[in-house]
């Protein structure tokens, strides 16, 4: 199975999707090809709908199995497409652009520490799932510097041993530090992940792609 692909040519595909659990969200400009290597790779139904407009779904979205935390720009008709498939909560403050600040399985979610402490509550009761305020090797963007499952979660290489040991502790899975994208510490652009496999940004390396496999699991 091949293992990357590009979002019409740009390998940072988390910036473009958003998988939660069996769907993956994608705008629809969205190329064939793109949309057959994420069914393939992920087994998952896609969404499809821009957010606010947008279709860099990945900064906007964050979610798990059992809902979606999107931009509170986004429009009545993108929110209605999007509650056919999951619950649906909208972030109203300025810090908004929910797939940034937010990382998530349906164990714990790993939030920017700016995130005001109420709204980070919410989004806790919402997903049904314990929330940690954190920074992963000084970047505060925890959603575009990690990626998780409910298998595993990697982050970028610069994460410091205690942010790594107070991920483990709420998430129970294992925790590795990787790179995409021939060097790229931000994970969460380059890869897209599920329980069921996984498909990187097609300038990632060989070794870069092991490293994914080794701490999802996904080992052949």
């Amino acid at each position: 199975m091949e293992r990357t692909t590009t979002f019409d040519g740009d390998p940072n595909i988390g910036v473009f999707a958003r998988v939660a659990g069996d769907i993956a969200v994608i705008p629809p400009e969205a190329p064939e090809e793109f949309r057959a290597a994420l069914r393939e790779a992920l087994g998952v139904e896609l969404v499809v709908t821009t957010i606010q407009g947008s279709s860099i779904i990945g900064s906007l979205v964050a979610g798990n199995s059992r809902g979606l935390v999107v931009s509170g720009l986004a429009t009545e008709e993108e929110l209605k497409v999007l509650g056919k498939y999951r619950k649906v909560m909208s972030l109203s403050e300025t810090m908004n652009a929910a797939g940034n600040v937010i990382m998530a399985n349906d164990s714990f979610a790993a939030v920017h520490p700016d995130l005001p402490a109420d709204i980070a509550s919410k989004i806790g009761e919402f997903l049904e799932v314990e929330v940690i305020h954190i920074t992963l090797g000084g970047v505060r963007t925890v959603g575009m510097a990690g990626v998780a499952s409910n298998k595993g979660v990697i982050v970028h290489p610069r994460a410091t041993a205690q942010e790594i040991a107070r991920l483990e502790a709420v998430a129970k899975v294992p925790v590795g530090t990787g790179t995409i994208n021939m060097g790229s510490g931000l994970v969460g652009t380059g890869v897209l992940v599920n329980d069921t496999g996984y498909i990187a940004g097609n300038a990632t390396s060989g070794f870069e792609l092991g490293r994914i496999e080794d701490v999802f699991g996904f080992m052949e």
